[in-house]
């Protein structure tokens, strides 16, 4: 939870005083992240393909069914962040920056607790070098033989390739709402 104090601050230069208004913003660290990233199986990180079928498997499973979050931090880079989008009360957007390890603790008990099940429909990918830039189309249902999915939306994810292997480096999303819905140019061809 993040506390905002609002100070005033004052320094003297020269027989000159000088004020400034400054809005101070003290938040609680976040969990330690693991000193060492759990090795990855070869097939999770070999191809754009690999990573992301993994990303999406990792999160997914029936209520009651732990998820294997060292499979999960096995396809993140150090200093990765998982960023959520949604909107306030008062209308206004708003984002919440994870770690890993934050992702990890604020979602395990949820998806324990009812089935989740999360696949891509479509995706459109940018590369540049050892950079690529997914626009993956989501659909998450609570069983895989559901009918409709309860939520859909577009995960625009950052991977990158050391020479060795594949990376998650960002996940940012945003869920399809009534007043934002998937453009035609992000779902399956029909």
């Amino acid at each position: 939870m993040r506390r905002r104090r609002r100070i005033r601050l004052t320094f003297l230069l020269a027989g000159a005083a000088l004020a400034a208004p400054v809005v101070l913003s003290a938040q609680a660290p976040p969990p330690a992240t693991p000193a060492v990233t759990p090795a990855a199986r070869p097939a999770d990180v070999a191809s754009v393909d690999a990573i992301l079928a993994a990303l999406y498997d990792v999160i997914s499973g029936p209520a009651g069914q732990a998820r294997d979050w060292d499979r999960m931090r096995s396809l993140f880079a150090p200093g990765a962040r998982l960023i959520p989008t949604g909107r306030r009360p008062d209308g206004g957007g708003s984002m919440r920056p994870q770690d890993v390890e934050q992702f990890i603790a604020t979602s395990d008990p949820v998806l324990r607790m009812t089935g989740f099940f999360e696949r891509e429909v479509a995706r459109r990918t940018e590369r540049f070098g050892n950079v690529v830039h997914a626009f993956s189309t989501y659909e998450s249902r609570r069983a895989p033989g559901d009918a409709a999915p309860f939520a859909r939306g577009i995960n625009s994810i950052q991977l990158w390739n050391d020479g060795r292997r594949w990376w998650v480096v960002t996940v940012f999303w945003e869920a399809e709402s009534p007043g934002v819905p998937i453009p035609p140019t992000y779902l399956p061809a029909r």
